[in-house]
């Protein structure tokens, strides 16, 4: 893990020198690529260090923060044609990118807890430094204040678990099992928050509507499975209380995600269509996770990767029909079958990813998902079967309003697309889709 970090570290002199855009953009990628082919880990911790190390589930996120990122970099070229302060631009990627990799790499739960919190001082600065409207302020301390007060009793909470077992090793960790209610919502609710749960997720459109595209794709890809880690890491201490309470966050989420999915249907702003559907499917990635069982833990993981790939390649496509139209209100992207015709295609594709259509990762984690949620309580059925309905529902409205329809009569002239365009599409759908081949990565883990 010592590599990657080193690398990253030494990335961030270059993101200083002029004219190095797309040089610290292909050594992502490379890097990418080079992680891509460690793939040498299994269920138990492999590559430790002091503090760092991995197993199968920080290798599958880590591997997603180095190719989003990688990805935001080809995303954000109007902060490069413009020269909006391209280098501190870089240099903050490359140290969220950091942050990330070693918060997804603690072995420690401290330091596990001292990263995930750091990692939001990078997402403020891109919001507040290169976000578009004025409202980016309040979004950014909506973003801080959500995050940042419920971590402080999670802080008193790995305090007390410091002194009642004496280490903070997760792996040691796993031979403890407490029963004390106190413990577990000063833990919980900081993940909960960052997932973030229906009730507390409204820091999540707000911060993605005011976020340029790297913000978004940043949030949406990696931000929101911080919280799903977490808990994927602590939920083995608090099984005893989790039987006691899970069942109220599993009601909120559900009930929550298809009050969020009729949200959905009403917004005209095409950013925050896609930042509410986020909401929605981290909603039935909580349920299962909180069900305990293995389809649960194993679906919800899939699906955190699944639309970390399919929100991330939306939120590109919104940015794409917003730097040509300057606009991101559904009444004005409208028709859009007529001015690019092959951006059509992309949009079909990412589309049917969110609503879970087969080859997608997305359709395996919600298959898992299913079972687990069904198998824990048959009422769920209810809620269950109403947000796969209403996912699908606008998920084609969002499809549907932006391609076809009346053109709006402002636009007269466009370009259809740039390569790299394309090329940044391809590179989200293509893992979604491919991932599925080799889905014992996401589903033997455990």
């Amino acid at each position: 893990m010592l590599k990657l970090v080193l690398f990253l570290l030494f990335l961030c002199p270059i993101c200083l020198i002029n004219n190095m855009y797309w040089m610290v953009q292909s050594l992502l990628f490379l890097m990418s690529f080079i992680f891509l082919l460690k793939n040498d880990f299994m269920n138990y911790w492999s590559e430790i260090s002091y503090f760092l190390g991995s197993d199968m589930l920080s290798y599958g996120l880590i591997l997603l923060s180095l190719w989003i990122c990688s990805l935001m970099l080809l995303a954000s070229e109007s902060v490069n044609k413009y020269n909006n302060y391209k280098n501190l631009f870089l240099l903050n990627l490359v140290i969220l990118l950091l942050l990330l990799v070693l918060t997804f790499s603690s072995i420690s739960l401290f330091m596990f807890y001292l990263f995930f919190e750091s990692s939001l001082i990078p997402t403020l600065f891109l919001i507040l430094g290169w976000g578009y409207q004025p409202e980016r302020l309040q979004a950014g301390v909506y973003l801080l204040f959500y995050t940042l007060l419920v971590s402080l009793p999670m802080l008193m909470g790995i305090f007390y678990l410091m002194n009642k077992t004496g280490t903070m090793n997760f792996y040691l960790m796993n031979n403890f099992m407490f029963n004390y209610d106190l413990l577990y919502f000063c833990l919980m609710c900081a993940f909960l928050v960052k997932m973030p749960m229906f009730l507390v997720h409204l820091w999540l459109p707000k911060a993605h509507v005011e976020a340029p595209v790297a913000g978004s794709m940043i949030l949406a890809g990696i931000m929101l499975k911080l919280g799903g880690y977490g808990l994927l890491r602590v939920i083995s201490l608090l099984q005893l209380m989790n039987l006691k309470y899970s069942f109220i966050w599993v009601s909120i989420s559900l009930v929550g995600g298809v009050l969020v999915s009729f949200i959905c249907l009403r917004q005209t702003d095409l950013k925050a269509l896609i930042a509410y559907s986020s909401v929605a499917h981290m909603g039935i990635v909580l349920a299962g996770l909180l069900t305990m069982s293995y389809w649960g833990l194993c679906g919800s993981y899939s699906l955190m990767i699944a639309h970390g790939l399919c929100s991330s390649g939306l939120f590109c496509l919104a940015n794409v029909s917003y730097e040509r139209l300057g606009s991101r209100s559904l009444l004005i992207n409208k028709g859009l079958l007529n001015f690019m015709p092959a951006m059509a295609l992309w949009w079909f594709l990412l589309s049917s990813a969110n609503m879970a259509a087969p080859p997608t990762l997305n359709l395996l984690g919600e298959i898992s998902l299913l079972n687990s949620i069904v198998s824990w309580s048959w009422v769920s059925m209810i809620m269950l079967s109403l947000l796969s309905f209403f996912s699908a529902a606008y998920t084609l409205y969002l499809y549907s309003f932006s391609q076809h329809g009346k053109i709006f009569s402002g636009i007269y002239s466009f370009s259809g697309g740039k390569i790299r365009e394309y090329l940044l599409m391809l590179l989200h759908w293509l893992p979604l889709n491919l991932l599925i081949m080799k889905s014992n990565m996401c589903l033997l883990w455990l």
